[in-house]
Parts: C-alpha cells; structure tokens; sequence
C-alpha cells in the first residue's frame, strides 16, 4: 500500500497540493470595489489606523495589500486562524494544521503556556460545573419535559426540544426552586426554633387555669372522650392535640434566648428568600432582553433559524412545528392588530375604549364581589363556631373551619376562566392579553389572601379600637382569641392542606375521568370534548400563592415550610404523572423568556406582601399573654432591645454606632455613588450594544452590495 504524502500548507498553490484561490480575472480592482462599500463611510467604528478602503500604491498588488489591510481592521481575535475542526479540509489537513498551529504556539514561549494553563483550569472549571449539573434532582424529567439538559432556566425559545417544550419546563424548574427554598427555611427553623426549644429543657404544658389572669384562660386540650373521627377533623383543621404542638406558635415557652433565635428565624428566611429570588431575577434577565427584544421573535428568525435539525422522534418534531407556527400566528395577528389600530377614526378609537372601560368596570366588580366574600366567610366563622349544631357536629364544624379557605379555592378557580373570556374582547394584542390575564389572576390571588388577614386582624385588634372592651384589657381579643397567634398559624395550615386537597381532587376526580372518557369517545365528540392542555401559567400562580401563604405562616406555624416541602415533593410527581398520561402539549406555547423574568418578579411581589402582616404583627400588635415565646412583652420587637442590653458595652455602642447618623450618612452617599456609577456603565454599555447593532446592519448592506456586484460582473462576464 502506497503511503499517502504528508500536506504541507506551502504545497496549496501548486499542481499537486490542495487547490489554489481562483485567479484573479479582468475588471475592478478588489481595492476600488471595497472603497465602495457602504462600510466605507463608517471609519469612524473602526478606530485609529485604519486605511480606507482603496488607498493603497500599487495597482498591481491591490489584491494582497487590500486583503492585508481588510485583516488589519479586525480584531486581534477575529485574524486569529480558525479551529481545525472548522476547515473545509480532508481529516488529514487538519490534523497537519493542528500540528503546525500548535508548534507555533509553543514557540511563542512563557505566554502561551500561561494560556495553556489557563486554558486548561477553564475545561476543568466547565466539567466540574457539568457535574454538578448532572447531580440536579430531576434533570432526566426535565430533559423529557423541555429538552436540551443543562440549559437550566436560560433556555431561550429557540432550544426548545423536549415533549413539551421550555415554557411547560418552566414550571418544574420554579417549581424544584421553591422546593431547595423550603428545605432551606426548614433547616433554619430547626435550627434556630427546635432545637433551642428543647436543649434548655422539655418545653412546658399548656397554661393552667388562673383566676387571678386578667386576660382570661387558655386550655387547647379538649375535655373527654376523643373519637378517631374528631383526631381526623383535628388533624385536618390544626386544632385538637395539634394546637399545643411544635408546629404552632403557641407551644414554644417564654425563654430569652428561644424568643430572639425565634423571631431572628424569620427575618432570615426572608432575606434568604430575597436573595435567591434576585439572584433567580438576574441570571434570567439577559435571555428576557434577547427575547423580547425582537432578535428571537422576528419573522426572519422563525423562518430560517428557528428549526432544530438535531430533533428526533415524531412527537419532537410535531411539537416544534407547533411552536413555530403558533409564534408565526402571534406575530401575524398582532401586526394585523396594530395596523387596524392605527387607521381607526376617532369615532372607532372611542367606541373601543368605552368598551375597555365597561369591561374594566365588570372585573373590578367581579374582584370586589370577590373579596366581599372572603371578608363575608372570615367573619361569619366565628359566629358560626358558636352555634350549637355545629359544635355538635364534627364534619359541620370541619366545614366551618374550612369556610375562608374553601371561598378562596372557589374564587381562584372560577375568576380567572371569566378573565380570559373578557381579555380578548378589549381589542389588545395577543402578548398584551396574556399580561393583562396574569395580572388580574395575580392580584385577584394575593389580594383574597390580604383581604383575609385584614378581617382576621380585624377580630384581633376589634377593628383597630383599643379601647372597646374586648380588646381595652390586653391590647387584643382575649375573649374570643386567646392564643390569635396560633389562630393566624392554623389558618395558613388550612389554606396549604386545602390547596393540596383540592389540586389532587381536580386530578383524580376530573383530569383522569375526562382523559379515560375522550378515549372511549368516537372522533367528532372527542374533538368536542377537546384535550386537555398543561396551563402554565395557572400552574405557577398556584405554585407562587401557596409559597406566598408559607411565608406569611411560618412565624405563626414554624414547621409550615417542612410541610410545604412535602407538599411540593408530592406535587411535583402528581403533576409530572398528569402531565405524561393525561396532557397534550398546548396548542398555545407559552414563551420561557417570561417565565425567567416575570415569575420571579411576581414572587417578590409576594414576598413584599406576606412581609407586611408579619411586620404589622411584630412591631404593632401585643402578644399573647398565655401561649408563645413573648408572653409578657408589650410587643414581639420588644425582646430584641432587652436582649442587646444584657449584652458587652462595646457591643451595644457599635450595634447604636449602626441606628446613628454618623453610619447612615455615609452608608447613603456610598449607595448612591454606586447607583450612578452602575447607572453610567449601563449607559455606555447601551450605547456600545447600539453602535454594535449598527454595525451590523452595515455589514448586511455590505452583503447587499457586494451581491449586487457580483450580479453585475456575471452578467458582463457571460455577455463577453
């Protein structure tokens, strides 16, 4: 067998190399058409010492000079030779230029092995980071669910490749986070609630009767025979033997150190929370941006970049055939929409307004009949309760307890089918109709959870008058709230089983039926029935309410993040179980590019609210006088001043050091040189991306022009 001969990169203008560059033929200049590129007139990018196109001395070796000089205008990296992997050479080639390339790079010394190892702790930084990443819990589902494992919440809507695509992901991997926050505060609680509770001694019973207490008496235990119905109804409803256990607030006893680990608990699971929320925000801001700045949803895009030539597999395929079509739908109706809006007559203009103002008008009445009700079921509880066939009846009484949380399941599941009938009838586009639906369902959902805290307040404080008679004695209605703590913790716990309960009831009870029954239908009545669809963004707005009921609770029901943890973990395999036996893939896709922003951005707006009741809570209303860690005290804050008095002097002085003008001035003029110096920076990064873009186009118009030449020589050519 003949040996092949070894390439050499000298041999590539000779008969038997590789074939040379086509000669230069008769015409224009190479130096006289790249002076005409409209490029030419944009020098000014390119900075100092940049020749103009053209302005060379000799016209016979115009073609080496012109290309020399076309090198020396790019950047260092860009005249850096390609990988060898990227040449359009036999295998051969390539390795005899990877081999030069790398003696080259040798040659050059200290340097390049400074970048060699450079080089090589970054390959070791990207496997490590690849393994962490395949030690993800769920990774595999994910995969299935959106495809393309690793991308994580980056994912923009062109790497779409799984079953269901990335907005369907979107809610798992919200989803897992909220499950990693929860383990989290679980471990805090323990930590910081728990264990202090018992290291200095098993925590006591409940309170005695007093009759020298001038806030009256507290006894949770129930007197006499207990049936294993009522310990189901107790279980259910936290009260019972629940009510005086570690997962309320009113089992922890009075002690120092309990009450300042207790309250310190909570301000860290919300800065906590805070934390890796903004840092969820952030790491997903930069795909937001390139999506919705047009880049990934223009038409060109969609038409050439937007298929996946790696998918394989029928339901892959079909899925982003779906998705291609759907987002070309959306941008075909909305450019009609907007080109109807603007030729309408001023008649036409307010014909359509009035239109949006009653449709407004009818959701704002739908909303406040809505928390009427909450309010209405809130206080009706309590009246309730005292009823004699109530209390004589333990599942009449469940379903008492139950009243506030079963109003607001209702509501959330009949209002927001009402707000996407009423969406598309205002005339908006298709992208502004899916945010005015988000919106509404976002606050129709945390606003029912304020409107009930508010009418619970509002039995604790006796509607905010100190001085009625209920609430003149102890600051709070003792009477009817011994322990309201504990009253506001067991309602959180009813609204989180609740949630649970109904969201596997509309599973087994509804989902399944429908699925078994459209495959026993013929074919017109099941394209009747229809398929049932993954609705992302009810499914996260759910996720995202039960978290906002978590962080409201877990000052009055410590162990409610442990719940909520086991909550999510079964949630999670319920809802990948419907998802793969009972769900389609939606017929509407549902663009991840706002899952990565405006879903955290909806979080921390439920985090700003459930920190308002809790703040109220601590720093304006009296605790309990017979239950929970700050009986005693004339607020929940007041322990905090005591405990930094028994503290070192030089301790206290720094900690006032830090309230004091003398550290706030500076802390605040520090801030603000920041922000300008961030706001700066994000200017001249603005306009440099704007410069970049039209650089650009100018390249574009360069292909135009450089096509058009090569039309017109062809045509001349063929013509000679």
């Amino acid at each position: 067998m003949e040996k092949t001969p070894a390439w050499e990169p000298e041999a590539r203008g000779s008969t038997t190399g590789w074939p040379a560059p086509w000669e230069p033929r008769a015409g224009p200049s190479l130096s006289s058409v790249l002076s005409e590129l409209p490029s030419a007139a944009t020098l000014r990018y390119r900075g100092p010492g940049v020749l103009l196109w053209g302005a060379l001395e000799n016209e016979e070796d115009d073609g080496e000079r012109s290309i020399q000089a076309f090198a020396e205008g790019f950047p260092k990296e860009l005249r850096d030779p390609p990988a060898s992997r990227e040449l359009p050479w036999p295998m051969q080639a390539r390795r005899t230029h990877r081999q030069s390339y790398t003696r080259d790079q040798v040659a050059q010394g200290s340097g390049s092995r400074a970048a060699h190892r450079a080089l090589m702790l970054r390959r070791s930084k990207e496997k490590m980071w690849e393994g962490l990443r395949s030690l993800e819990p769920w990774a595999w589902t994910l995969k299935r669910i959106g495809g393309a494992m690793g991308l994580g919440d980056g994912r923009t809507p062109g790497s779409q490749g799984g079953q269901f695509g990335a907005g369907t992901e979107s809610y798992f991997l919200l989803l897992r986070f909220l499950l990693l926050l929860n383990v989290l505060a679980s471990v805090l609680k323990a930590c910081m609630t728990l264990l202090p509770a018992w290291l200095d001694g098993a925590p006591p019973g409940p309170p005695g009767p007093d009759p020298s207490s001038l806030c009256g008496s507290y006894n949770p235990h129930p007197q006499g025979l207990i049936t294993f119905p009522s310990q189901v109804f107790n279980l259910l409803s936290g009260e019972g033997f629940l009510e005086w256990s570690p997962l309320f607030y009113g089992f922890y006893p009075p002690r120092p150190r309990l009450a300042v680990s207790y309250l310190c608990s909570t301000f860290a699971i919300g800065l906590l929370s805070l934390v890796l929320i903004l840092h969820r925000s952030v790491s997903g801001l930069k795909q937001t941006l390139l999506a919705e700045s047009g880049v990934l949803t223009s038409y060109s895009h969609w038409v050439f970049s937007a298929w996946d030539f790696g998918l394989s597999g029928d339901v892959h395929v079909r899925l982003r055939q779906r998705i291609i079509l759907y987002e070309l739908q959306v941008e075909l109706e909305e450019a009609v929409v907007r080109r109807r809006a603007a030729v309408r007559t001023l008649g036409q203009q307010a014909r359509v307004w009035s239109v949006r103002v009653l449709l407004n008008l009818l959701v704002v009445t739908l909303l406040g009949a809505a928390f009427y009700g909450v309010y209405w079921a809130t206080e009706s509880t309590v009246e309730l309760q005292e009823w004699p066939p109530v209390q004589q009846m333990p599942l009449l009484k469940l379903g008492v307890d139950y009243l506030p949380s079963i109003f607001i399941s209702v509501v959330n599941f009949v209002l927001p089918p009402m707000f996407k009938l009423i969406a598309p009838l205002e005339g908006y586009t298709r992208s502004r109709q899916i945010i005015l639906i988000l919106l509404r369902t976002v606050f129709l959902r945390l606003a029912s959870l304020l409107v009930l805290l508010l009418s619970l307040w509002n039995q604790i404080t006796c509607g905010g008058n100190t001085e009625a008679g209920e609430c003149k004695t102890c600051g709070y209605n003792y009477k009817e709230l011994p322990c309201w703590e504990t009253r506001l913790g067991q309602e959180m716990y009813r609204l989180l089983l609740f949630d649970l309960l109904t969201g596997v009831a509309v599973m087994l009870l509804i989902q399944f039926p429908l699925k078994l029954f459209c495959g026993f239908c013929p074919g017109t009545l099941r394209r009747v029935v229809g398929t049932q669809e993954f609705q992302v963004p009810d499914e996260v707005l759910g996720l995202i309410y039960a978290q906002t009921v978590v962080w409201v609770g877990s000052f009055f029901c410590p162990l409610l993040p442990l719940l909520n943890t086991a909550k999510f973990l079964l949630l999670f395999y319920l809802k990948k179980l419907a998802l793969f036996s009972v769900c389609s893939p939606a017929s509407r896709t549902f663009r991840a590019s706002m899952a990565n922003f405006f879903f955290p951005l909806v979080l921390l707006l439920g985090l700003a609210i459930s920190a308002v009741p809790v703040l109220y809570s601590i720093f304006l209303i009296p605790p309990s006088k017979l239950c929970g860690p700050f009986r005693g005290q004339s607020s929940i804050w007041a322990q905090i001043p005591e405990s930094i008095s028994s503290l070192p002097q030089t301790i206290q002085n720094f900690i006032f050091f830090l309230g004091t003008q003398a550290f706030a001035v500076p802390l605040l003029l520090i801030s603000s040189i920041l922000m300008v110096y961030t706001l700066t920076l994000a200017n001249s990064y603005g306009r440099l991306i704007s410069e970049l873009k039209q650089q650009i186009e100018m390249e574009a118009q360069n292909k135009v022009f450089l096509a058009q030449r090569a039309v017109a020589l062809s045509s001349a050519n063929r013509a000679l």
